[in-house]
C-alpha cells in the first residue's frame, strides 16, 4: 500500500512525546498516559542531541515518530512506526508495563476519513484472512481532530455476537483521526496546504486476537514453551 517503516528512540524527550503532539504541560490529557519519567543526570543518550533542560521519559506511545519523521521529510508520504512503548500501570491479562504499538501516518493533498477507513479495513482483512468491517466512534485524542475509537467486526463470530466480543459483534482495536493542524505545524508542515490521517493500535493485542492468546504477560515471560509455538 506504499507505506515505509519509520523508527524512533524508546527513551524520548518531553517535547516529542507530549508538547509537539498538542499535549502541553498543563493539558489534562497527559493523565491518559501513565508515564515513566527518567532521571536525566543518570543517562548518557548522545544520539538524542538533548538540551540540558529537556526532560526524558520512556515513550508512552509511538506517536513521537510522526514528529521526527515530518521534521526530516517532505510530503506526500505514508509511514508505519512499530515499536515498544511503556506505561506505569498495573499489569493483568490485557495490560502490561511494556508492550508494542504500531503507528500509521499518511500526509497528502486530498486525504479524508474515507481514506483512513479504507486503509484500516484493508489492513485487518489481510491480517485475519477474511473480510473485516470497521466502525468509527467519535472520541478525543489531542493530536487528531476529529478523533475516533475504532472497532472491527468480531473475527471470532463474524459479527454475530459471542463471548469474545461480549455479544456485540464488535471488537475495539484502534484509535485514529485526522492529524491536528498543530501537530503538522510542529513537524514543519503547512496545514493549509497538506492534511493527513493517523492511526495507532497494539501489536500485542493483534497477535492475541490472531493466535487466540489469553494473557499478554505470556509474550514477555521468556517461557520457551510459549515462544516455540510460533
Amino acid at each position: 500500500m506504499g507505506f515505509e517503516t519509520a523508527e524512533g528512540p524508546e527513551a524520548e524527550t518531553e517535547y516529542y512525546n507530549f508538547d509537539a503532539l498538542n499535549i502541553p504541560a498543563d493539558h489534562p490529557a497527559r493523565e491518559m498516559w501513565d508515564t515513566f519519567w527518567l532521571r536525566q543526570n543518570e543517562l548518557k543518550v548522545k544520539s538524542l542531541k538533548l538540551k540540558v533542560e529537556e526532560r526524558l521519559l520512556l515513550r508512552t506511545h509511538t506517536s513521537p515518530v510522526q514528529i521526527r519523521y515530518m521534521e526530516t521529510h517532505q510530503p506526500p508520504f505514508r509511514i508505519v512506526a512499530p515499536g515498544k512503548v511503556f506505561r506505569y500501570e498495573a499489569s493483568d491479562a490485557s495490560h502490561d508495563i511494556q508492550f508494542y504499538q504500531i503507528e500509521g501516518l499518511v500526509v497528502d493533498k486530498n486525504i479524508s476519513v474515507a481514506n483512513l477507513k479504507a486503509t484500516i479495513e484493508t489492513f485487518y482483512s489481510k491480517l485475519f484472512g477474511k473480510a473485516v468491517k470497521t466502525r468509527l466512534r467519535p472520541s478525543y485524542f489531542p493530536f487528531v481532530e476529529p478523533g475516533f475509537e475504532g472497532d472491527i467486526s468480531c473475527v471470532n463470530c463474524g459479527g454475530k455476537g459471542c463471548s469474545v466480543c461480549k455479544q456485540t459483534g464488535w471488537l475495539e482495536m484502534f484509535g485514529a483521526g485526522m492529524v491536528h493542524p498543530n501537530v503538522l505545524r510542529a513537524g514543519g508542515i503547512n496545514p493549509n496546504e497538506w492534511r493527513g490521517f493517523a492511526f495507532g493500535m497494539g501489536l500485542d493485542r493483534l497477535a492475541m486476537m490472531k493466535y487466540k492468546i489469553s494473557d499478554i504477560r505470556l509474550m514477555h515471560s521468556g517461557d520457551l514453551r510459549f515462544i516455540n509455538q510460533f
